[in-house]
């Protein structure tokens, strides 16, 4: 027969299995020629006409089986994501492009994991990178394939693949509940990498697999028997036992080969889970049952869904049996995992059961694995989406909070690292310390000799550092330096706040008092250490009223507070035509007093506003209290003024960073002194409250060239 012929011939069978699946059409069908057009003389990759055939036996969909056709390694090189997308639509592109990010992180060298904990990790990397749980199915498809080829291989190589089977792509398999494939990567994997005990194993598996035989199909024919007769509809067969189960138990408990009794096993399905408990009756009230080997993982599932309920009892000859008992709906999902549940139909969105099955799987990332080390039992129970996972030039997988820096990244590695950290590279290129970095990204963080963190670091608006126990480190580092130094950093940064936010008059034993500190040291101490920020100071001196003369003469008449839906709430009265003044533009958040007009109504100010602080004593009488009210969600005008050195993209960064915030900019208004090359700017934006302005300005202060931000008062 020729070639040609050979190859028609295998085209033709492939049509009609994948026919059996799915609706065969001209994607499929150009994707099949894409496959079988590839020149595989290179024995030790596997085929994806090969892997086709396993990812139809998960049950599955069109666009699956056209991805996985094109996944083949051959092809890889040849169809880039663009291609893919214009030929066979978004959808094949998408999943395409999860297979190729998955293929890529194995080629690189951090797909080298030196420690149980690393592992651990780069599991994690690989299911938060993935937006496609096929593209984990596909991949684990293929290389349970190329696990059949590692004949083919050196030896280096082959130990590697198996090596990294057993430590990433098993234990991903159990956790997706793939048991089917979990298994046979472990026997193909445990063969490559300890062929003599494989052989051992295997060797007295078979020396008295036909006694075992005829023992299991004698205790199955007894038991089915039994269940007839109780009318529970139910299958019973024999278990196959894998190597490696056998080789763990055998490590684990010390037991040599005679001595495992679960080498015996059957397996009962049946159609629901009163059936499950009913067999379980017959079973312990026919043969003697051993309580410690009872294991009910229906009531109590395992962390990857798996259930069924086993049980080991001493038959009539003294041999003990293993017997499990589910449903075949339990069946299905232990073999096949997340893919017993494809829902994924064209133009039909997933159905409730596929995604709760997706998000248990992503809930399981949180546990460890039974294959390594309780260390990792002790590693962080965030979610795997709340985690971003990055590595060291070294290849050492780090993970951090979802928004972690550059610094989290660094404090993360150790404390001094952090301390001494000066700048950072994220995949070979210079970035800013508060960059958010991303799944995948490679980081080098660039130190000085000496530790001396930066004050702005503790600062949450700027975002240095996303972590609050990160924080807290730089903080510690603050309190543990020199007392004269953080009283004289704290007094200066005391002063720069009150400047910046044009506040004045503000009584230093006040806020002392407020603060609960004994002194004027302390209180400037703990500033310096970032125990007391400038966010807690504003906070309290725009929302105080200062005790002082002016306002002991304020009205406050003694009936109910009106309670309107208004901006402001005046007390006693309400329905009165209120304004804001133009002198100082109050802003919720800032403390305010309303001035009683002759025919304008209520003017609202700011309470140090100078204005109000010149009034004359016969027109205090005409003061009142004033509060902004519950239910207001108005935005009001409020200038800025911005000085820095002159450079060309100053203005495009302040509106770069208003628009990130969608801040209304109103008016700008910028001067240059050629001179001096500085630039003064004046902006007018509207804002909801006085916490969203120390936003504004704290990140205004971080743009490159920034001298001072100032509110205008």
């Amino acid at each position: 027969m020729s070639e040609s012929q050979l190859e028609m011939d295998e085209k033709q069978s492939l049509v009609e299995l994948i026919s059996t699946s799915v609706k065969y059409d001209d994607d499929i069908d150009r994707a099949l020629d894409y496959a079988l057009a590839l020149d595989h003389s290179d024995k030790s990759q596997p085929r994806s006409t090969d892997v086709v055939c396993r990812v139809l036996e998960l049950g599955t969909d069109r666009t699956t089986v056209i991805a996985t056709l094109l996944a083949d390694p051959g092809l890889r090189r040849t169809l880039d994501v663009e291609k893919v997308k214009s030929e066979f639509g978004p959808k094949v592109a998408r999943l395409s492009e999860g297979i190729n990010q998955l293929y890529a992180l194995q080629d690189s060298k951090q797909a080298r994991p030196k420690s149980p904990e690393q592992a651990e990790k780069l599991r994690r990397l690989l299911m938060a990178i993935i937006s496609d749980v096929r593209a984990m199915v596909i991949k684990l498809c293929y290389r349970a394939e190329r696990l059949k080829l590692l004949k083919h291989t050196d030896y280096e190589q082959r130990r590697q693949i198996a090596r990294e089977t057993i430590d990433i792509f098993a234990p991903l398999a159990n956790r997706l509940g793939m048991g089917l494939i979990k298994w046979e990567m472990e026997d193909l994997a445990f063969r490559a990498l300890e062929p003599q005990t494989y052989k051992r194993i295997a060797r007295l598996l078979e020396e008295k697999r036909s006694e075992r035989e005829a023992f299991i199909n004698q205790f199955i024919h007894q038991l089915d028997t039994l269940l007839k007769k109780q009318e529970i509809n139910s299958t019973v067969t024999g278990r196959v036992k894998h190597i490696v189960s056998i080789w763990r138990k055998m490590q684990k408990k010390n037991l040599e080969f005679h001595e495992l009794f679960d080498v015996r096993a059957v397996r009962v399905l049946v159609d629901s889970v009163a059936d499950c408990y009913a067999v379980l009756g017959v079973v312990h009230t026919s043969w003697q049952h051993i309580p410690r080997e009872f294991d009910d993982y229906v009531a109590n599932p395992k962390d990857n869904g798996y259930q069924s309920l086993h049980t080991a009892v001493v038959a009539d000859s003294g041999q003990i049996v293993e017997v499990q008992i589910r449903t075949v709906e339990m069946h299905e999902k232990s073999e096949f995992g997340v893919a017993s549940h494809w829902r994924y139909k064209e133009g039909v969105n997933l159905d409730q059961r596929m995604e709760n099955s997706i998000s248990v799987m992503r809930e399981m990332l949180e546990g460890s694995a039974e294959e390594v080390s309780d260390v990792i039992a002790e590693i962080s129970t965030e979610l795997s989406s709340d985690r971003v996972y990055v590595f060291t030039p070294q290849g050492q997988v780090i993970d951090i909070a979802k928004g972690g820096t550059p610094l989290d990244f660094a404090y993360s590695i150790h404390s001094e690292v952090g301390h001494r950290c000066r700048g950072a590279k994220v995949n070979g290129r210079i970035v800013t310390l508060n960059k958010e970095l991303q799944t995948g990204d490679e980081v080098e963080i660039l130190t000085t000799k000496e530790s001396r963190p930066s004050r702005d670091w503790m600062n949450k608006n700027l975002g240095f550092i996303k972590s609050a126990g990160i924080r807290s480190k730089v903080r510690n580092w603050f309190n543990h330096q020199d007392l004269e130094q953080n009283v004289l950093d704290g007094r200066n940064l005391l002063e720069r706040t009150l400047s910046r936010y044009s506040i004045q008059n503000a009584d230093l034993k006040d806020l002392i008092d407020h603060f609960k500190r004994k002194d004027g040291d302390q209180f400037f101490a703990d500033i310096g250490r970032g125990m007391i920020t400038a966010a807690q100071i504003i906070g309290y001196l725009q929302t105080e009223p200062e005790p002082t003369d002016p306002f002991k003469k304020v009205k406050k008449l003694e009936t109910k507070t009106s309670a309107s839906k208004d901006d402001v709430s005046i007390h006693g009265v309400g329905n009165l035509m209120t304004q804001f003044a133009r002198c100082c533009k109050p802003v919720p958040g800032d403390s305010i007093i309303g001035f009683i007009t002759v025919s304008s109504g209520i003017t609202i100010h700011k309470t140090d506003c100078p204005n109000v602080l010149a009034l004359p004593e016969e027109k205090r009488q005409r003061l009142i209290e004033v509060e902004w009210g519950q239910n207001s969600s108005s935005v009001y005008p409020v200038e800025i003024s911005v000085t820095a050195f002159q450079r060309t993209t100053l203005m495009q960064d302040i509106s770069t960073i208003l628009a990130n915030m969608k801040i209304n900019l109103l008016d700008i208004n910028s001067t240059t002194h050629r001179d001096e090359q500085m630039v003064y700017t004046r902006l007018t934006v509207e804002i909801h409250s006085t916490e969203e302005l120390v936003v504004i300005m704290d990140k205004l202060t971080q743009l490159s060239n920034v001298q001072d931000v100032k509110r205008i008062a």
